[in-house]
């Protein structure tokens, strides 16, 4: 293997919606730093807009506020976010979408020459380009460098400060040592943790990407940061079987959640989010399912914008239509819950960050799916945290020096990796670990094997399991750097795995019916749980951090800077 030493002024780690945007604002701010972006894919078809996609969920319509936004987030999420990091998302939504307008993005109006609204915060577009509009965007600057093809495998730290990082390139066996004045982590969240719908080969036909492994998540832990709110998991209300998005059936076309007796149910259950899913769960528990969204009579023009609208971001969805002739019209769409992720872009699962995204780690900022405490970003929330944690670091390292990586620390890391690919044999490979870490967190941490439910005994159980699949691990081989990246990304599920089901012990109450359904305590505690549930990685051990809500009025700063 090769060994490639880099330095560069900011080392964004993640090519995706948050990434992109951060080194474009970087770019204005501070023209003559040098950026270095890290992705594990390729920058133009990567993260999660990758298929494309056909609405801005986040956007403040006509006649709203952007409080207007940050109350509906805390509604849905029933009090557990981050009331000053909703608010200077919600602040900057419309510029950025301004912006992504000004890019080439195709964003739909209606008769007077106003967006297109879909419901109160949404917006249509013709999506299904916008990845390679970002990334054309960033390829064109100057003093960027887009490296694609590597994975950032771990954090370089000096006392305590996070001075670089450590990465593998897939294609060309090279280990490379970032040295950078400050990183920004703009990964995905976590997707693979538990048994999804679709087993065998069909196993990453998921609702979030299965190349998502929390690896964001996974280096902040090992490096000390804190973390929140990893027990609010986010589950998806897809169409079954392909895994499609339900958001464009229910608002687009208004159509209600109905069992199998055709009665209506979504407001038995509730209407935020977990709510919609835990009907669905409990109607099928207790016989009347299989559900659905009513869509059957639907007339043959909202029929076909529809179908068009699917081709945008599910295409399987409306090959599905064709190829059995059984249009929406013709028969209601049949539902179902995915598997648990831990993503801070639907939830509020991530980094704990202050206003300006920094991170509990000094010289380390998150942006995105991997930021906490503010939930329902989407992609112009991933866009404004991006612009946010650039503004920040462009004032925070202005006069700032490199500071090298200790030459002990690159011989540690350098070795791991060795030992990896210098192994003739192993009792295991990485994907036979892969899944018995699912069927671990499917049966004891509250996968759909257990209808999302879990109970304490169950949990202490799974984290003695997850704790011996990260010990046996340490003994994988690979053959080449593609199977090295399938190790790395495998301990990294592992590491979010420890963290999930340490919070979801945590959290004693059941705030969120599906998202952490604790059996154990069934009912909400506004008394005692009505607070953020944070964690940190010392000593081998994860430890429960307990704070105080954190309101508009109130903002939380970080007091090394």
């Amino acid at each position: 293997m090769d060994i490639k030493r880099i330095q560069t002024d900011v080392l964004i780690i993640g090519g995706g919606t948050a990434g992109c945007y951060a080194a474009l604002t970087l770019y204005e701010k501070a023209p003559q730093l040098n950026v270095l972006i890290c992705e594990k894919a390729n920058i133009k078809r990567s993260g999660c807009l990758a298929a494309g996609v056909n609405a801005l969920n986040a956007y403040i319509t006509k006649g709203r506020t952007p409080q207007d936004y940050v109350d509906y987030a805390r509604k849905d999420a029933d009090g557990i976010v981050r009331g000053d990091l909703l608010l200077t998302m919600s602040e900057r939504l419309n510029a950025v979408t301004a912006r992504l307008e000004e890019l080439g993005l195709v964003i739909l109006k209606d008769e007077n020459g106003d967006y297109a609204a879909r419901g109160n915060r949404n917006i249509k577009i013709n999506g299904e380009n916008i990845k390679p509009i970002l990334a054309k965007a960033v390829e064109k600057l100057p003093n960027t460098q887009i490296i694609n093809r590597i994975n950032i495998t771990d954090l370089a730290l000096k006392n305590a400060e996070v001075v670089g990082a450590y990465g593998i390139g897939i294609e060309n066996s090279t280990v490379y040592i970032i040295e950078a004045k400050a990183v920004l982590m703009a990964t995905g969240g976590a997707a693979g943790l538990y048994k999804p719908n679709n087993p065998g080969f069909s196993r990453h036909k998921m609702w979030y990407p299965p190349f998502n492994t929390g690896a964001g998540f996974a280096m902040g832990i090992k490096a000390g940061a804190e973390m929140t709110t990893f027990e609010m998991r986010f589950i998806a209300l897809r169409c079954k079987d392909t895994i499609a998005p339900t958001g464009t059936l229910a608002q687009g076309v208004g159509a209600k959640q109905i069992n199998s007796r055709g009665e209506v149910y979504e407001q038995k259950y509730g209407l935020t989010t977990s709510e919609r899913v835990y009907g669905t769960v409990n109607e099928n528990v207790e016989g009347r399912g299989p559900c659905y969204l009513k869509t059957e009579g639907i007339d043959k023009a909202t029929e076909e914008s529809l179908m068009k609208a699917y081709l945008n971001m599910a295409p399987s969805q409306t090959l599905k239509w064709i190829s059995s002739g059984l249009t929406p019209s013709k028969q209601n769409v049949e539902i179902e819950g995915t598997e648990p992720y831990i993503v801070g872009g639907h939830t509020a699962s991530g980094f704990w960050v202050d206003t300006k995204r920094r991170t509990t780690v000094k010289g380390l900022y998150a942006a995105g799916d991997v930021s906490g405490g503010c939930p329902q970003k989407y992609v112009t929330g991933a866009l404004a945290e991006g612009e946010i944690a650039a503004d920040a670091i462009a004032r925070d390292i202005k006069d700032k020096a490199f500071v090298s990586i200790e030459q002990s620390d690159i011989d540690i890391h350098i070795e791991e990796i060795r030992s990896f690919i210098t192994k003739k044999e192993a009792l295991f490979t990485a994907e036979q670990l892969e899944e018995a870490m699912q069927t671990v967190m499917d049966s004891y941490a509250g996968g759909i094997k257990t209808n999302y439910r879990f109970n304490e005994k169950q949990l202490d159980i799974a984290d003695i399991k997850i704790k011996k699949l990260y010990e046996l691990s340490e003994d994988l081989f690979a053959a080449d750097f593609q199977e090295l990246m399938y190790i790395y990304e495998l301990r990294e599920r592992l590491v979010v795995c420890r963290s999930v089901i340490a919070h979801l012990k945590a959290r004693q109450e059941t705030r969120w019916h599906s998202f952490a359904e604790n059996l154990d305590h069934p009912q909400k505690d506004d008394k005692n749980w009505r607070k953020y549930v944070n964690s940190k990685f010392e000593n081998g051990r994860i430890k429960i951090v307990l704070r105080e809500l954190v309101g508009e009025e109130n903002s939380f700063e970080h007091s090394y800077q």
